[in-house]
C-alpha cells in the first residue's frame, strides 16, 4: 500500500545519483517506476522489529549498566540490528528482481521470432519499417509488445527510431535480442531490403534455439550424474560416516575403560562429537546442493541464473534422503555394540 509518507520517506533514503540506475534496474524487471513506498515501509517495519528485539532481548541485559553505557549500547545495537535487517531485505529484493529479469529475458527471446515473423509479413505487404513494428504489436506477444510500445512513444516525441530500438535492446542482457536488432538497424540505415534480413534473423534465431536444445539433450547424462551425487551419493556417504563415527566412539570409550595391565596400549576417547558431525553434514549438503544447481544450470542453459530453480529440489531431496538413511543405517548398525 502506497502512502505519501512512505513514498517520500523511501525516496529520501535513495541518493539522487543512484536513482537512474535503480530505475533502469526496475524497468528491466517490468516495473514502470521505482517503488519508493516499498523502501519507506521497509524502514518502518525494520524499525518496529528492531524496537521489539531491543525491548525483549537487549534491554534486560543492559538495564543494570550505567546510563551512559546504556545509551551507547542502545545506539549501536539499534544501528546494527536495523542495518542488518535492511541489508538482508535489499539482498533478497536484488536476487528476486534478478530472477524476474532473467525470466522476462527468456520469455522475450522465446516470442521474438514470432514477433519478427509478423514484422516481416507487414514489410512484404508494403508497409514501412516503422509501421511494420507498430502493426505487429499484439497482446499475445506480451513483453515485446510493451517494449515496442515504449519505443513507439519515444519516436512520437521526437527521438530517432534506431536510437530508441538500441535503448530497448540494451535494457536486457540478451545477445540474441541485441544482435538481431543490430543487424536489422544496420540494414535500415543502409536502405537495404529489410524484409530479407528479418527473415534471415528469424532463421538464425530458430537454428540457435534448436542447437541449444540439442546441446541440452546431449548433456543430460551429466545432469543425471550430478543429480545422483547430490540426492543419493553424498547423503549416503555422510549418513554412513556418522554411523561409523558413533561405532568408533563406542569402541574407544569401551577400550579406554579396560585395565592398562590387560592391554599395554592406551586408547584415548575420540574428540569428535556426533552432533557436530551431523551439523557439519547438513551444512555440507546445503553447499553441495547450491553449487551443484549452478553447475547443472551452466551445463544445461549456459548461465547460473537458470539453475536457481534446482536449489530447492536438490536441497530438500538431499536432506530428506540423508534423514531417511540415518534412520535406516541406525537400525542396521544397532547390533554392533561392545558389551
Amino acid at each position: 500500500m502506497s502512502t505519501p509518507v512512505t513514498y517520500e520517506f523511501g525516496k529520501a533514503f535513495i541518493f539522487k545519483r543512484i536513482r537512474p540506475g535503480i530505475r533502469r534496474f526496475f524497468l528491466k524487471a517490468g516495473y514502470d517506476d521505482v517503488p519508493y513506498s516499498f523502501f519507506g515501509w521497509l524502514f518502518f517495519i525494520t524499525a518496529a522489529i528492531t524496537a521489539l528485539a531491543y525491548i525483549i532481548v537487549f534491554y534486560p541485559i543492559i538495564s543494570a549498566y550505567q546510563t551512559g553505557s546504556i545509551f551507547v549500547i542502545t545506539f549501536l545495537s539499534w544501528i546494527l540490528v536495523q542495518g542488518a535487517l535492511i541489508t538482508l531485505a535489499i539482498i533478497y529484493l536484488y536476487f528476486d528482481l534478478n530472477i524476474r529479469i532473467y525470466r522476462r529475458t527468456k520469455e522475450l527471446e522465446k516470442i521474438l521470432p514470432d514477433y519478427l515473423q509478423m514484422v516481416s509479413a507487414n514489410l512484404k505487404g508494403g508497409m514501412s519499417f516503422e509501421k511494420s513494428l507498430w502493426n505487429a504489436i499484439k497482446p499475445e506477444f506480451g513483453i515485446i509488445s510493451k517494449e515496442i510500445s515504449i519505443v513507439y512513444k519515444k519516436v512520437m516525441t521526437g527521438n530517432d527510431l534506431t536510437e530508441a530500438l538500441r535503448e530497448f535492446t540494451e535494457k536486457y542482457d540478451s545477445p540474441i535480442l541485441r544482435r538481431s536488432f543490430d543487424l536489422i538497424i544496420s540494414e535500415v540505415e543502409t536502405g537495404g531490403k529489410v524484409s530479407h534480413i528479418v527473415d534471415k534473423v528469424i532463421e538464425n534465431i530458430n537454428k540457435t534455439k534448436q542447437l541449444a536444445q540439442e546441446m541440452s539433450a546431449a548433456t543430460l547424462s551429466y545432469i543425471i550424474f550430478i543429480g545422483a551425487i547430490v540426492i543419493v551419493i553424498a547423503p549416503a556417504l555422510f549418513a554412513l560416516s556418522y554411523q561409523l563415527l558413533t561405532i568408533m566412539i563406542g569402541f574407544s570409550a569401551k577400550l579406554s575403560t579396560i585395565n592398562a595391565s590387560a592391554i599395554p596400549i592406551t586408547f584415548a576417547a575420540l574428540q569428535i562429537s556426533p552432533n557436530d558431525f551431523r551439523t557439519f553434514s547438513i551444512g555440507a549438503l546445503i553447499v553441495i546442493a547450491l553449487f551443484s544447481s549452478m553447475i547443472v544450470s551452466i551445463i544445461e542453459k549456459g548461465d547460473i541464473q537458470g539453475g536457481l530453480r534446482y536449489i530447492p529440489m536438490f536441497l530438500v531431496s538431499s536432506i530428506i534422503v540423508y534423514i531417511i538413511l540415518m534412520k535406516v543405517l541406525e537400525m542396521l548398525f544397532r547390533g554392533i555394540v561392545i558389551t
